[in-house]
């Protein structure tokens, strides 16, 4: 199927792809001339390497089924393991390979804390005020909804999209109202891609959260009620950079795999765990599903 796709697109390029490989295997060695250059010895072993996100399921300990990792950065993305391929018909979730050689299903959304730190600079706030107003409202912000497509979005694919507040009232338009809707507002479009990933096969049973969201208490929190899953931070919070160690290390250590290294090396933070509220203080599934209704509706109707 695949020589087919490239041939479809010129007959030429297969000879121009690189061989495929196995993550677990060296790509070769380093050229003597770099290795003089750089002031290494030849016969440097030179990994298979991986993406962003590869490294940093292997940094996050993101190796066995259960185990899921949320980035809460500048943009989000929230990805699981899977022993076998995960098709998404609608597109949503995307079916990488990982860098074990099992999949690696993601979801990527494009406003998580350029949105909060928006909402935080609009007040004039430091980050520790910005959490302060988060607790103060109600889980839920007494119906405030955020729509954080401030920079367009990906999932859902609205590259056009932009940021709305909805359920404002005389009650609800308080600083405080705002700063607990936006963060809540990211957090729902992740829960989003989880929901999705859950449809698909895959069954969460821990979260962990990279990212400078995760420094946050309160917004632990809200994603363990949001998600419904124990979350935890690691130890590490560079955790793509960790997980390219951990598999360079795999890759001339090989008495053991990737993943155990993996489970070896990768330390969560205990002190940071949260669990989510029981009973919950409010039905974060049902605010979701009104999210995503709100958006299709404003882009049925050309708002967004």
């Amino acid at each position: 199927m695949g020589a087919d796709v490239l041939d479809f697109i010129d007959p030429a390029l297969v000879e121009k792809m690189p061989p495929l490989g196995s993550s677990r295997k060296p790509a070769g060695t380093l050229l003597p001339e770099l290795a003089k250059r750089w002031n290494l010895p030849e016969g440097v072993v030179v990994s298979a390497g991986g993406g962003d996100n590869m490294m940093g399921a292997i940094g996050t300990g993101n190796v066995a089924p259960g185990r899921v990792t949320a980035s809460l950065g500048t943009s989000g993305t929230i990805y699981a393991y899977s022993g076998k391929p995960v098709i998404d018909p609608a597109g949503e979730i995307a079916g990488f390979c990982d860098s074990t050689d099992a999949w690696l299903p993601l979801v990527c959304t494009m406003n998580v804390t350029v949105a909060t730190e928006a909402a935080r600079n609009l007040f004039g706030w430091s980050h520790a005020q910005f959490e302060e107003a988060v607790r103060d409202a109600t889980p839920g912000a007494d119906g405030l909804l955020f729509l954080p497509y401030l920079q367009g979005e990906r999932t859902p694919n609205l590259p056009r999209g932009t940021g709305v507040f909805h359920g404002l009232t005389m009650r609800t338009m308080t600083p405080a109202h705002m700063a607990r809707a936006t963060m809540e507002g990211v957090t729902l479009g992740l829960l989003y891609g989880l929901h999705r990933m859950r449809t698909l096969g895959i069954a969460p049973t821990e979260i962990r959260l990279t990212g400078g969201g995760g420094k946050s208490a309160i917004w632990r929190q809200i994603c363990a009620d949001v998600f419904g899953c124990r979350v935890v931070t690691l130890a590490e919070a560079e955790g793509a950079a960790l997980g390219a160690a951990i598999q360079a290390l795999a890759t001339v250590e090989t008495g053991k795999s990737v993943n155990e290294w993996s489970n070896e090396l990768v330390r969560v933070n205990p002190t940071d765990t949260a669990v989510p509220t029981y009973p919950p203080d409010f039905d974060y599934f049902g605010a979701m599903e009104r999210q995503v209704s709100l958006t299709s509706a404003l882009f049925e109707r050309g708002f967004l």
